[in-house]
């Protein structure tokens, strides 16, 4: 009698953690597999270009998201699960980011992100820093990434248009810009800020098989375009969509961005790998 009882123990222990593995599972395909990755570039007090977003827009953002508890996670997490290599964001997720390194990220985007206390990734092409009149200067980078909430990336060294460039050079001196770009900015973005830089935000948008092979062997494990859809984990994660931006988009037109659909179960791509 005493075997049998043991017996029935061991099944019952054995079938609490199916169950138990089961539901984790279940829990891990409710999560999210559409996330909303949004791309600003320039802010200010009006609109200067197509590109600016007014401060007092982006405010008003950001104030959508946590009066509607939608949670600004690492561009990170986000790479890390589409890959595979880490946990799924919690629901209602999207990731921030920002382009080129305007100085208005440093004047106007950073006190409200501080505010707020978001995550945000900056994509840099390192030659306009310290150099160009509209960009922030090393030591305001370097500001922002001790302050722990800014994560800096690549946007390759001079920010080129790959197309054009691809017209002007046979194909081998072009491979061989091409992989300048990529490894000049992940160094030099690397030895004046420290951490790892292994993502790419692809300049204009442009990417193709040859420029995410390149990118790839350069050390890039995730980069992304401009396309107006959710990221998803069917995406190449070479090529991940982000929203552009624009003045235009508050009040109902944001709501609809980062509102994503709700999430499904769903096995995750290979183009992921």
């Amino acid at each position: 009698m005493t075997r049998i009882r043991s017996k029935f123990a061991a099944l019952i222990c054995a079938l609490f953690v199916v169950a138990a593995t089961l539901s984790a599972r279940a829990g891990a395909g409710a999560a999210p597999a559409r996330i909303p990755i949004l791309v600003y570039h320039r802010f200010g007090p009006r609109v200067a270009d197509s590109m600016t977003v007014r401060t007092a827009v982006f405010a008003a953002q950001l104030r959508f998201l946590k009066d509607h508890h939608i949670t600004v996670v690492p561009l990170r997490v986000v790479t890390r699960y589409f890959l595979n290599e880490g946990p799924p964001p919690p629901p209602n997720s999207i990731a921030i980011t920002a382009d080129d390194g305007h100085r208005t990220v440093f004047t106007e985007m950073a006190p409200l992100v501080r505010q707020y206390r978001i995550p945000v990734t900056l994509f840099i092409y390192p030659s306009a820093i310290s150099n160009a009149s509209y960009a922030m200067t090393w030591s305001e980078l370097s500001e922002l990434k001790a302050g722990g909430l800014f994560d800096i990336q690549s946007h390759t060294y001079w920010h080129p248009n790959f197309h054009i460039e691809k017209r002007r050079r046979d194909p081998g001196g072009y491979r061989k810009f091409v992989n300048d770009q990529l490894i000049a900015s992940k160094k030099r973005l690397e030895d004046r800020l420290g951490g790892t830089v292994d993502m790419l935000a692809w300049p204009f948008g442009i990417y193709d098989d040859e420029l995410i092979e390149l990118a790839r062997r350069a050390g890039y494990v995730a980069a992304f375009s401009i396309e107006r859809r959710p990221a998803s984990t069917r995406d190449n994660v070479m090529a991940l969509p982000r929203y552009l931006m624009t003045d235009a988009d508050r009040g109902e037109a944001f709501a609809r961005i980062v509102e994503a659909e709700p999430a499904v179960s769903r096995s995750r791509s290979q183009t992921n790998r």
